[in-house]
């Protein structure tokens, strides 16, 4: 079933909203970073073509209702990065979300706030009852932002997931609807 990946505004004034072509400079910036195009479908070599093919893959996720793709945008319209939403699992009550930002975005708390901006939209919203998120060891500033949204570290998946060339340890990080308050939800 198609979906419609809504625009989300964040607390912060962040903007989630559905990708397009114009975001093939975000596409390119993600494909110079040594770690984002070991953890996504970001093209290495950057070409105009295969960006426009990420952009589109990103439309055919949320048309075939693989999940909700999101850009992040800063409040002066500037994309830095991608959060997504994945509904893979969502037969067995859970979906699964992962995020990155280009280097300049890193550090002013834009992850942080679009995560939480999603969570709630996923919990509150659609109703499903477990996120995941699934994080390197190593990688202490994505292990605090999925802290910081209320995530809880449930355990270490040893040779999880393959990065790059090698499998990796992932820490998986779980939060259930039963473990947040209901908000009102202005979407």
């Amino acid at each position: 079933m198609p979906l419609d990946v809504p625009v989300l505004p964040t607390p912060s004034g962040l903007t989630l909203r559905p990708w397009r072509l114009t975001d093939l400079p975000l596409v390119r910036e993600a494909s110079a970073d040594p770690y984002i195009p070991l953890i996504s479908t970001v093209p290495v070599p950057y070409t105009e073509a295969e960006g426009e093919a990420f952009v589109r893959r990103q439309w055919q996720r949320a048309s075939s209702g693989a999940g909700y793709p999101f850009v992040i945008e800063t409040p002066d319209a500037r994309p830095v990065g991608t959060i997504g939403l994945w509904l893979k699992d969502l037969s067995q009550g859970r979906a699964s979300l992962g995020y990155w930002l280009t280097p300049p975005a890193r550090g002013h708390g834009a992850a942080a706030s679009a995560l939480t901006t999603v969570t709630t939209w996923a919990l509150h919203t659609l109703r499903i009852p477990r996120l995941e998120l699934h994080v390197e060891p190593w990688n202490t500033p994505s292990l605090r932002t999925a802290e910081h949204a209320g995530f809880h570290r449930e355990g270490l998946l040893r040779g999880w997931q393959q990065v790059g060339a090698e499998r990796r340890d992932m820490y998986v990080y779980g939060l259930l609807r039963a473990d947040v308050t209901p908000q009102a939800d202005p979407h």
